[in-house]
């Protein structure tokens, strides 16, 4: 009976930790979004010099914050830290040309262009001094803003910006670099096929990240397939598969393959271009910097290399690094961390000669 009883206590749960599995992959993405909204974070759209810019606006509670997401994600990514950076920031989360509800135009995808949208966009809709942060490809754009708005920016926060590691020469040194096989040659090649019309499930037949897992990739491209076919519309989830394996393919539903392809073809961002908006930086800068990985191969795992760093910080004038344990999205793995880059960047602002900030 005792036995029995036991048995009964282990299937249960069991079955309880399968079903809180599948409710996370499934649906915890979707929860922190609702979150963010509870906090006062409203969707809005823009016109700015005539094209259409989607953002989402949180209460007036304190410094204008800018966020600009990274590459194939969109404003909502930022929802790990949106209701605490609410209570003590006015933020702004738009999304960049090419994702979400923004523009899809590929004249758009320079990292120059979307800038200078982003510097109209705060004159039009901020309206005041501004931190402005970024992850990613967000970040160069981020770091482009203060350099060329520097009498409105008050701090910049660069979110582990793969800087001189953005170009196609960069990318293709040997021994290779993540971004380039997992993301870029994998879009590149998408773009070149007519066979299969969705990113999400190519992406999962092909990935260069899913290959490090065995046989785990055809199971995982069966499930995506199998999804996409069931859910045509909405962000894609998995049921059986870690949602932090997949999440960047999350929001491949509002993505234009176009943009990644600038960066294959080296149209979006110049290794001249990254050095110069550095210099010209004249803002107090936290730069965050996650853990440098190297793979078995020899691949370059993370966004730019220790060297690549230095260089950031020499070129910075008032920067300060923050090395962290961490993947490259920072604010998702360890939004603790990142809101605390945010409040440092913003008190260094309140310290210094530049612009003032409330």
């Amino acid at each position: 009976m005792a036995i029995a009883l036991l048995v009964g206590v282990l299937v249960v749960a069991v079955a309880v930790a399968l079903a809180l599995y599948v409710d996370r992959n499934r649906h915890g993405e979707a929860r922190m979004i609702e979150r963010a909204h509870a906090a006062g974070l409203e969707e809005k759209q823009a016109d700015i010099d005539g094209t259409r810019v989607n953002y989402a606006e949180g209460p007036d509670s304190g410094p204008a914050l800018l966020l600009v997401h990274g590459q194939s994600m969109q404003w909502e990514d930022y929802a790990s830290v949106l209701p605490g950076l609410a209570e003590s920031y006015h933020v702004f989360a738009i999304d960049c040309f090419g994702h979400g509800e923004s523009a899809h135009d590929p004249s758009l995808y320079t990292c120059a262009t979307q800038g200078a949208s982003l510097v109209s966009f705060a004159e039009r809709m901020i309206g005041e001094p501004y931190i402005v942060s970024g992850l990613s490809s967000g970040g160069i754009i981020a770091a482009w803003v203060a350099a060329n708005d520097a009498e409105r920016v008050a701090a910049l926060v660069l979110e582990d910006p793969p800087f001189f590691r953005v170009t196609p020469e960069a990318m293709q040194q040997e021994p290779g670099c993540f971004a380039w096989l997992d993301g870029f040659e994998v879009v590149h090649a998408f773009l070149q096929q007519d066979e299969i019309d969705d990113l999400a499930v190519f992406y999962a037949a092909h990935s260069y990240l899913f290959s490090q897992f065995g046989g785990l990739q055809p199971k995982i491209a069966k499930w995506t397939a199998a999804e996409r076919a069931a859910h045509e519309e909405g962000h894609l989830v998995l049921s059986w598969v870690p949602h932090d394996w997949v999440r960047g393919m999350y929001y491949y539903d509002d993505f234009d393959p176009q943009f990644s392809e600038a960066f294959y073809r080296g149209t979006w961002v110049s290794e001249g271009e990254q050095a110069c908006m550095l210099e010209s930086i004249a803002c107090p800068t936290v730069y965050l910097k996650a853990e440098t990985q190297y793979g078995k191969d020899g691949v370059l795992y993370a966004a730019n290399s220790d060297e690549d760093a230095l260089r950031v910080e020499k070129l910075v004038d008032d920067c300060e690094t923050v090395r962290i344990k961490s993947g490259h999205d920072i604010h998702y793995e360890h939004p603790d961390g990142f809101v605390g880059a945010v409040d440092r960047a913003a008190a260094m602002a309140a310290m210094g000669d530049g612009a003032i900030i409330r």
